[in-house]
């Protein structure tokens, strides 16, 4: 099944949750990467940036600068949506939160702030409510 298209659609149906956990990025050399169970991977000239959470970082000793809230988008966006990530990270830069974004095939991921998370939360559900961005 693909995903949705219609912005208006995948604003109003985003139905964001909260993944229990506090996560990290940790940027670490290719070999120390095998096995580990990360949450996302990427791939990047300077090494591999896994994000894990922080009991995992912290048992392997690992040193992090960003303690993150994951957010799910529950709503199943196309990979080639326009304008979901744009609306979501204008209205939480609008009250002073930042957002890394992740997709994945079936839903968008928002990283955000841990002491941001539940006013993040209430701020993507009032653009729901709204229906646009």
């Amino acid at each position: 099944m693909s995903g949705e298209r219609d912005l208006e659609v995948l604003i109003s149906s985003m139905n964001p949750v909260r993944r229990p956990g506090t996560f990290v990025f940790v940027s670490v050399p290719e070999a120390a990467a095998t096995g580990i169970r990360a949450a996302a991977t990427i791939t990047e000239d300077e090494g591999v940036t896994l994000v894990i959470t922080k009991t995992e970082a912290d048992a392997h000793g690992w040193g992090y600068d960003f303690e993150a809230a994951w957010l799910t988008l529950r709503v199943h966006s196309a990979l080639d949506a326009v304008g979901l990530t744009a609306a979501v990270s204008s209205r939480l830069a609008a009250v002073g939160i930042s957002c890394n974004v992740i997709a994945g095939y079936h839903h968008d991921h928002l990283l955000v702030p841990v002491d941001d998370a539940s006013r993040a939360v209430a701020e993507l559900k009032a653009l729901a409510a709204d229906g646009r961005g």
